[in-house]
């Protein structure tokens, strides 16, 4: 029996910010907000695979699922959230010492399992939360997808 392997894609950020303005807006008066990425998990059936993302407040609009070139199912996630502010009031004599916009911007990739049917992969958003369905190959459809290689 095959093992389902779906592997995480690691990739690294890059902090551009040092180190010395973190630690001097780490205080108790700022604390700093710490960005997590979204739960996964990853659950297996006798017919297909699934992936669930906890995206509380996000909508079917602002997710992008691809498979990639190098046949990683690929999900992100993208929402931003313009506020105006009230130009009546000039603010010329503040500036601004840490400003956190609400911006929040994720990618998973995941290596598919060789038994997936990459023509019928369907997604859900329902009740904070992005389901992706994989189905699985059936025994008949793998048996099609093997091909006899004719020796000249």
């Amino acid at each position: 029996m095959e093992e389902l392997i779906m592997t995480p894609v690691v990739r690294k950020n890059q902090s551009w910010l040092p180190d010395v303005f973190n630690d001097l807006f780490d205080t108790n008066w700022m604390p700093r907000v710490s960005a997590t990425a979204p739960a996964v998990n990853v659950i297996e059936t006798a017919n297909d695979y699934r992936v669930e993302l906890a995206a509380p407040g996000y909508t079917k609009n602002d997710f992008d699922i691809k498979i990639d070139e190098e046949n990683n199912l690929v999900i992100s996630m993208e929402k931003k959230e313009e506020k105006k502010e009230d130009n009546s009031e000039k603010k010329e004599d503040m500036r601004y010492l840490r400003r956190e916009f609400s911006y929040s911007k994720f990618q998973q990739a995941m290596i598919l399992p060789e038994d997936v049917q990459k023509d019928k992969i369907s997604a859900k958003v329902e009740h904070g939360v992005l389901t992706v369905f994989l189905p699985k190959q059936t025994p008949e459809e793998k048996k099609k997808a093997e091909k006899q290689i004719e020796i000249l």
